[in-house]
């Protein structure tokens, strides 16, 4: 029962952000800023004045798939904020240029978010299928699938903790950034970038709180001697 409780509360934040950041996101998607410029254009001027001049800026389709890829250079912003003139289209994509800015700088949190990538692509797998092998075959033991969960949670935890100062940096810039640039215009848009960035800022706090109680809910009875069945 108890793990029910748990589940069902983390679930309920992590939709909860979700929901907030698209909902955030739509509210400020309209209209255009009055400096005229579309995210694709903006990401182009910041980089340039950052002097960033091998990072491709490019566009696919889906919602909020705006990211940057550091091991490609490439600054990648859905349909809507590459060709949006919006406050949030222009949000994201100075965003996504303050990861391109951190890459830059060597900004330490990022380069250790990219060291971890492996590992932790190996601990979402531990964490989906261990449980599922344990009750349907019982090859894993219950200490053992106990011991091997909380690992995996305590690797998902930490990546998802240094993945917050990633974030919250790259908003940071961004907001400064399209202030310095007179990109956006004080008052209602600089508050709907504020607004949408950190309404995005909140998923990832939800991802980190969320590892954090799978970690303590397998690691706790492990210290205490015993272990979940």
């Amino acid at each position: 029962m108890t793990l029910w409780i748990v589940f069902i509360a983390t679930m309920a934040l992590s939709l909860f952000a979700a929901a907030r950041v698209k909902s955030v996101y739509h509210r400020y998607h309209r209209g255009s800023v009055f400096s005229g410029l579309t995210g694709a254009e903006a990401a182009q001027l910041i980089l340039r004045r950052a002097g960033i001049h091998d990072v491709e800026i490019t566009h696919q389709d889906g919602l909020l798939g705006d990211h940057y890829d550091p091991l490609h250079k490439r600054l990648v912003l859905s349909s809507e904020n590459y060709f949006g003139s919006t406050p949030a289209a222009l949000g994201v994509a100075a965003h996504e240029c303050g990861h391109a800015i951190q890459h830059q700088r060597a900004y330490k949190p990022l380069h250790w978010r990219m060291a971890a990538v492996g590992i932790t692509t190996y601990a979402n797998q531990l964490v989906l299928w261990v449980p599922v092998l344990g009750v349907v075959t019982g090859l894993i033991q219950p200490l053992m699938a106990a011991m091997l969960l909380a690992a995996a949670w305590g690797v998902i935890m930490l990546f998802n903790l240094i993945t917050l100062p990633v974030e919250f940096d790259a908003s940071r810039r961004a907001k400064a950034v399209l202030r310095d640039l007179n990109l956006i215009a004080p008052g209602d848009e600089a508050v709907a970038v504020s607004k949408v960035l950190n309404a995005a800022a909140w998923t990832y706090v939800a991802a980190f709180i969320t590892s954090l109680v799978f970690f303590l809910w397998h690691l706790l009875p492990l210290l205490g001697g015993r272990s979940r069945e």
